[in-house]
């Protein structure tokens, strides 16, 4: 490729340092896709013969059956899938297929590939997440009345349902789902056309290859074009907070499944055991679902402070823009996966999270609030009351409703026996029924809509 400008060839670190087949190959499909609306455009503009068009287009299709079939072939001294295929269709077609590169260069070629790739991902990704939260709603759905403790700081604070705290995570993956969607939107204008950096001599069609590839339209600014990789740091930027949101909820499944907290059995085909200790299943896909936030994170980082200082228009540093989002997309699919498969095969062990969520003085609130709607008494002072209470309960070791009517009206005389009504863990939670609280009517009505919102209804 280089052989009217240079007098030598690269040298073996340079070939090394150079060559980007063995990960841009995962292009072939966008790479084809988009060499042919190119081929075909410079048809309909006159720019290329019909024949030679024609030609390119047998041709492609011809390598994409042998990509599809025996993969990718990594020659490095061709550096790049784009390459790849061209010196590949000159082997099938001749000459004619030296005319596929009029008009365009490897700049917007590859920032058309990729940018292809990446709306792809995103919406791989926004489906993927649809079915986790199917997952999500239909366990809500079960255990909308189910009562296990809520926490704060990892303390327990006060009692909520399960069902309630699974629609927490429906709507963390709600507002990831809308990012997925915002990247893919964002990403809706074509490079193909801007040639190196300037655009092109040639009266080309770019609104043409911008539409058959499935663009809204062609990018506005030839710089911009090839020097933009927002659309990855975009993708990066949603599969990161995804990530995040994942992480949490595994490592509540982590908690939740062991010994101290006994919440939940994690499905079998999602857990590993030890290699001495027998009696062991560990959380290792929730486990490893947490880690891999990390790399997630990594990779749009990795991303960022390679393009925080190049300046316009293209540099060869952008090659290392695929690895990251490469990467961070495959382990995000695979912690999908996984969630889901958590999520789907879980049993709750509710019995144990209903006895967690008397423990811990989880209806103290429900006191201090029953004191200000029955006896009139300004919250602070409730909050003094109800925390004499507590501390009257946990020196004899038992719970608020266990200490007589005496015991209360002797730290307050205002407490009169309708009180108990509101300290068991039902009435508390079925108190909250403010919209979005954890009342189990609050509960069935989110999943209700979040089912027709699915599609399930």
């Amino acid at each position: 490729m280089w052989g009217g400008r240079f007098a030598g060839g690269p040298s073996a670190i340079m070939r090394e340092i150079n060559a980007s087949i063995p990960f841009d190959k995962v292009l072939w499909r966008q790479d084809i896709a988009a060499s042919k609306a190119h081929a075909a455009m410079l048809a309909a503009q006159g720019i290329v013969s019909a024949d030679d068009a024609a030609a390119i287009s047998s041709g492609l299709d011809a390598i994409a059956a042998e990509y599809a079939a025996h993969g990718v072939p990594e020659n490095w001294d061709l550096e790049d899938i784009h390459m790849v295929t061209e010196s590949r269709l000159a082997e099938l077609i001749g000459a004619a297929a030296g005319r596929l590169h009029t008009a365009r260069s490897r700049n917007d070629q590859v920032a058309t590939d990729f940018k292809l790739w990446v709306r792809e991902a995103c919406l791989s990704a926004d489906a993927a997440l649809g079915g986790l939260q199917v997952a999500l709603v239909t366990r809500a759905g079960e255990h909308a009345g189910s009562i296990m403790p809520g926490f704060t700081h990892l303390q327990t604070a006060q009692p909520v349902t399960l069902g309630h705290h699974l629609m927490a995570y429906y709507e963390m993956l709600g507002r990831d789902r809308s990012r997925f969607v915002d990247a893919h939107s964002r990403a809706s204008q074509c490079p193909l056309g801007a040639a190196a950096l300037a655009g092109t001599g040639f009266p080309i069609d770019r609104k043409a290859t911008a539409q058959a590839l499935g663009f809204a339209m062609p990018t506005r600014n030839s710089l911009d074009s090839v020097s933009d990789r927002d659309f990855a740091l975009d993708y990066l930027t949603a599969a990161a907070q995804c990530a995040l949101h994942l992480s949490r909820l595994a490592e509540e499944l982590i908690l939740w499944a062991s010994q101290p907290f006994g919440f939940i059995t994690l499905p079998d085909s999602l857990s590993t055991g030890s290699s001495i200790m027998p009696q062991k299943k560990n959380p290792d896909a929730a486990e490893l679902v947490r880690g891999h936030s990390g790399r997630i994170i990594g990779a749009l980082t990795s991303l960022m402070v390679t393009m925080k200082g190049l300046p316009l228009a293209y540099s060869k540093d952008m090659q290392d823009d695929k690895v990251p989002v490469f990467e961070a997309a495959g382990l995000l699919e695979l912690c999908l996966a996984a969630m889901t498969g958590m999520i789907d095969g879980a049993t709750f062990r509710t019995g144990r999270m209903r006895a967690a969520a008397e423990l811990g003085y989880a209806t103290a609130t429900d006191l201090a609030d029953w004191l200000v709607r029955a006896a009139n008494v300004p919250f602070r002072e409730a909050h003094h009351i109800t925390g004499t209470a507590v501390k009257l309960a946990e020196s004899r070791g038992c719970a608020l409703d266990a200490l007589t009517l005496d015991d209360l009206q002797a730290i307050d005389a205002r407490i009169d026996n309708r009180v108990f009504a509101a300290l068991s863990v039902e009435s508390s939670v079925a108190a909250r029924a403010s919209y979005g609280g954890t009342a189990p009517e609050q509960v069935s009505a989110r999943v209700a809509e979040a089912r027709v919102a699915l599609g399930l209804e």
